[in-house]
């Protein structure tokens, strides 16, 4: 039997929970698998029902994108490896699941007080054989759901106030509100928020020089939602089952690390138990949207199936 997303406690009910700190969402679903447990067959029959022309658009960066790196990751080095006969296979050094498009599993961050999500401690998500919350618990189930596109940037641009990519702007819940209402949208329990913020179509115009910047710089300031507790709220509330951006960390940066106001993860994986998407290439995507006036459709994404695995490339579409 599914998941009743309507069963589940309001947020604010959370601070009162007795199965972890205040404000996690532990032992709320049953299992370890989050915040996809809104993703419903239920939800994925109405999903299916948003692909009305057709046509499929690529999330995903190349592997080998951002040029260089950023963040700490290292650049993919691909090998080919001639066939007799001709032909080749290929293997991969240096691969970082997560320095192009990319999800976080919930093995990703560790609660600097409260340990990662249900509680696990670095022994069991680092377990030789039977490894926790690794991105094998999504890539065994899928993930594919209704999308919706909150556009930031083209509404900003509209309103004749445009949102600077290099500046830590946050994107607040009533930001959020905005936008989807202006776009005509909704969002429905099980659904994935696609955040676009401009930051890599602004990104893929820069020079070399600025990009070997903002790589060696470690956190530079960019775009992103807001780590202010009410985003956490807002995601929840609405039931959002995963949530991902064009920018590099989902939430705008630099970030502080330390406490929960400080960094917006903290709150959403090892909590809430959230689905995090980073660097989604969603140009082509709001593009379209832009001109058909639809900003939802029919997500499907595939991580990879590595046991015990911090993180997976998006392997991502919309289909509309």
């Amino acid at each position: 039997m599914s998941f009743d997303a309507a069963a589940a406690p309001r947020y604010d009910e959370l601070a009162r929970t007795t199965t972890g700190p205040a404000g996690a969402a532990w032992g709320v679903f049953g299992n370890d698998v989050g915040t996809l447990n809104f993703m419903t067959p239920q939800a994925l029959v109405r999903a299916a029902g948003e692909v009305r022309r057709g046509v499929t658009f690529s999330l995903n960066l190349a592997t080998t994108e951002p040029d260089p790196p950023i963040l700490g990751r290292g650049a993919l080095d691909h090998h080919r490896v001639a066939l007799d006969g001709g032909g080749f296979d290929d293997y991969y050094d240096a691969f970082f699941p997560q320095a192009s498009s990319q999800w976080d599993a919930l093995s990703h961050v560790e609660h600097p007080l409260h340990g990662f999500y249900q509680g696990y401690d670095v022994a069991a998500v680092t377990h030789r054989t039977h490894p926790a919350l690794g991105i094998d618990q999504w890539a065994t189930r899928g993930i594919a759901g209704r999308f919706v596109l909150a556009d930031v940037w083209g509404h900003l641009e509209r309103q004749g106030t445009p949102l600077d990519p290099a500046s830590p702007y946050g994107i607040t819940a009533d930001a959020l509100d905005e936008v989807i209402a202006s776009q005509g949208s909704s969002v429905e329990p099980g659904d994935v928020l696609l955040v676009n913020t401009g930051w890599l179509a602004w990104y893929r115009r820069l020079p070399t020089a600025k990009r070997e910047e903002l790589s060696a710089a470690g956190l530079f300031a960019a775009p992103g939602l807001d780590p202010d507790e009410s985003t956490a709220r807002w995601l929840w509330d609405h039931r959002v089952a995963a949530v991902a951006a064009d920018c590099p960390a989902l939430e705008r940066m630099p970030f502080d690390k330390s406490h929960d106001d400080g960094f917006l993860h903290l709150r959403l994986i090892p909590k809430l138990g959230y689905a995090v998407g980073e660097l989604f290439d969603l140009e082509a995507l709001a593009a379209d949207c832009a001109v058909d006036g639809r900003y939802q459709g029919l997500f499907c994404s595939a991580p990879i199936n590595t046991p015990g695995g911090a993180g997976s490339p998006a392997n991502a579409l919309a289909i509309k």
